[in-house]
């Protein structure tokens, strides 16, 4: 439980931020078939963890780690329990899984995600 499983870059120009990671990395963004304003970024193979480049009208901070968790519930209020706070909606992405932003004690975002299971 908590294994670094995504990353979202945010982005004042999503296009322009995809062209560098692109040229300057290889990375493969594409549209995010779910929201707006939001790219998957296929960082390459065996190039470990894949993530995504959004606006920062989702959220301001620069980077934003997520973490792979068994029970979503559990794991927000574990967080709350270690002072930090649940910064969002608990939401569902259709055939991935439930998610949601949490904020640790020093005000950092990080997301959690809980896989469906099949």
């Amino acid at each position: 439980m908590g294994r670094i499983i995504h990353f979202e870059i945010t982005a004042a120009d999503v296009d322009r931020a995809a062209k560098f990671y692109t040229e300057a990395f290889g990375w493969e963004p594409r549209d995010s078939p779910f929201a707006g304003g939001y790219k998957v970024a296929a960082t390459g193979p065996g190039a470990g963890v894949d993530g995504a480049i959004m606006t920062r009208e989702y959220q301001s901070q620069a980077t934003i780690a997520w973490l792979e968790v068994d029970d979503i519930d559990a794991a927000m209020d574990a967080v709350r329990r270690a002072g930090g706070r649940v910064a969002g909606e608990r939401n569902t992405i259709p055939g991935q899984g439930h998610v949601v932003y949490v904020e640790d004690t020093e005000g950092n975002l990080l997301g959690l995600k809980q896989p469906l299971t099949p």
